[in-house]
């Protein structure tokens, strides 16, 4: 059998034949449905040790395992997160304001990195006048 060899990721590859492709592709299919199955009869085991004693269900067999399993699939998703988003993640767009900081106020929090300082030389003096200005208008409204 003629094989060539291709440089891959650091090291030499042999190119396979359409035979063992096959043959792997079937292996994939076969171990995909194993883990199916074997997290099926995962999730049995769990409900019928847990929920019977602590919620009063009853004990559930394979196949209505097979049911939960696979419509908690479809209801919670089949866990396609791997995908990364183009400039950064979606979630962390939506909370972007107009300014391009990442608080809603307009101010980022690139800007506390001035607190420490600011408590060290106007912090202490600056609360106390703040209680003292609350302390004066709580008077005030009594």
């Amino acid at each position: 059998m003629d094989y060539k060899r291709k440089f891959k990721n650091g090291g030499f590859k042999k190119e396979d034949g359409p035979a063992v492709k096959i043959l792997k592709v079937i292996a994939v299919i076969i171990l995909a449905a194993g883990v199916f199955l074997l997290a099926t009869y995962l999730l049995m085991a769990l409900w019928n040790w847990l929920m019977p004693e602590l919620f009063g269900l009853p004990a559930i067999g394979f196949w209505q395992a097979l049911g939960i399993f696979v419509m908690a699939k479809i209801l919670f998703g089949f866990g396609g997160g791997g995908k990364k988003h183009q400039g950064g993640s979606r979630h962390k767009k939506r909370f972007r304001s107009s300014n391009g900081h990442g608080c809603s106020m307009g101010v980022g929090f690139d800007h506390w990195k001035h607190y420490d300082r600011f408590w060290e030389e106007e912090g202490e003096e600056a609360f106390r006048a703040y209680v003292r200005k609350t302390e004066e208008g709580d008077q005030e409204t009594r």
